[in-house]
């Protein structure tokens, strides 16, 4: 694997060396775009727009559209927005990870300790275990400031990214009609998803769409037809809420 940032842990007066690793990688098909005329590959240019010609990315600049101005930014520019979190995951505080609504969680990451910061490194990990916490803090990585809690996975540091509350969009856009629910409703509700429960297994779940796409892909590659498979729909044509669940209840209890 290919570090993505360089830096160091602050836990408060202790500076852990570490490099940071993408932690997940993608399941689905890489796919190419091709002209539906011959097949022939499609290729992004980055054009001048006043001149039509392709600039290379050594003359591409990044600038800032200030009042109908451009404001040109280089390098170091961004570092002097923040630099000292240029180089430093600065943990601000711990708190409990389950206080995190999910909604804020987005891309996880390895953190690999560097030369020298092996002990300091094994003392958080083994530290976050024992108090159950996880640590909040910030760095400045690709010119973003990133925030993310530092937690143990397996025996060692994950760095989760996280949202910031401004990111998160209010829900009282949405139109969600109010409905009296029924007691008998919610009690049978209540019961279905007893009936449904037990541990989680995240090797359960397969991305079974890829593998069969990579069938249908093998196949045309083949020269065979590929047959469509009918949509069913398990749904019952009732409105009745009550008789939903009861169908559903029933439909477990017999498999």
């Amino acid at each position: 694997m290919k570090a993505i940032w360089t830096g160091a842990i602050g836990f408060g007066l202790v500076n852990i060396p570490v490099k940071l690793y993408a932690a997940t990688e993608e399941s689905n098909l890489d796919l190419d775009m091709l002209d539906k005329k011959d097949h022939s590959n499609i290729r992004f240019k980055r054009v001048n727009e006043k001149t039509g010609r392709e600039v290379a990315w050594a003359n591409i600049i990044k600038a800032y559209d200030y009042k109908g101005k451009y404001v040109v930014l280089d390098d170091k520019d961004f570092e002097k927005a923040i630099p000292e979190k240029s180089k430093l995951l600065a943990i601000d505080n711990f708190v409990k990870e389950d206080e995190i609504d999910s909604i804020y969680f987005e891309t996880p990451y390895f953190l690999e300790p560097q030369k020298n910061g092996e002990a300091a490194y094994t003392l958080l990990v083994e530290s976050l275990k024992k108090t159950k916490m996880c640590g909040v803090g910030t760095f400045v990585m690709r010119n973003r400031e990133v925030l993310g809690i530092l937690r143990p996975y397996e025996n060692i540091i994950l760095f989760q990214r996280i949202r910031y509350q401004s990111e998160i969009r209010k829900t009282t856009a949405l139109s969600v009609p109010k409905r009296t629910i029924k007691p008998a409703e919610l009690k049978m509700a209540v019961s279905l998803i007893n009936q449904l429960s037990e541990k989680f297994n995240i090797s359960v779940y397969k991305n079974t769409y890829a593998a069969r796409l990579m069938k249908i892909i093998e196949a045309k590659a083949k020269g065979k037809k590929v047959v469509t498979p009918e949509l069913r729909v398990a749904h019952l044509k009732t409105d009745d809420l009550m008789e939903q669940l009861k169908a559903s209840l029933t439909k477990k209890k017999a498999s």
